[in-house]
């Protein structure tokens, strides 16, 4: 089934949705990637900041959850220069499916719709600067270290 893709500041998110989306991150960027940070930085209560997220076609409330768990999910905050990319993960079965490129797309297409001419920036981990490239990014500057991971900071528009 297609995935069903949601878009809502946390303030108006389901709290069970909001739950399955802070343990899909902390999976992928604590566990996974073996790096203890404090994944819960306060910035997903900013205003402006929207929470992005993909399901599986079929809704929790079918399988009996009141929520159904994210195959994909970033967030968008508001910057003096624009909009901020981040916490992008897919979950690791979806990973190479395309919920992520479709999802970020769909992030790119809200920033566009918010302001055309505001620029959209992220720090990407190196590997994925090609991923992010084929979205138009560009690299914005050196490789640094964020908790022992490489990243290079990218922007758009």
């Amino acid at each position: 089934m297609p995935a069903q893709f949601h878009a809502a500041p946390v303030a108006q998110m389901d709290p069970v949705s909001l739950y399955l989306i802070l343990k899909l991150r902390t999976d992928a960027f604590v566990v996974e990637q073996q790096c203890p940070y404090p994944e819960l930085d306060g910035r997903d209560l900013e205003p402006g900041a929207v929470m992005f997220w993909a399901v599986n076609g079929t809704s929790g409330e079918e399988s009996g959850d009141d929520a159904a768990a994210p195959t994909a999910t970033l967030r968008i905050l508001h910057e003096l220069a624009g909009f901020r990319i981040g916490r992008v993960v897919a979950a690791p079965d979806a990973r190479g499916t395309g919920v992520a490129r479709e999802l970020m797309k769909r992030a790119l297409e809200f920033c566009a719709g918010q302001s055309a001419e505001s620029q959209v920036v992220l720090d990407a981990q190196a590997p994925l600067q090609g991923w992010y490239e084929a979205f138009g990014f560009v690299r914005s500057g050196e490789q640094f270290l964020e908790d022992g991971i490489p990243h290079v900071p990218m922007r758009r528009g």
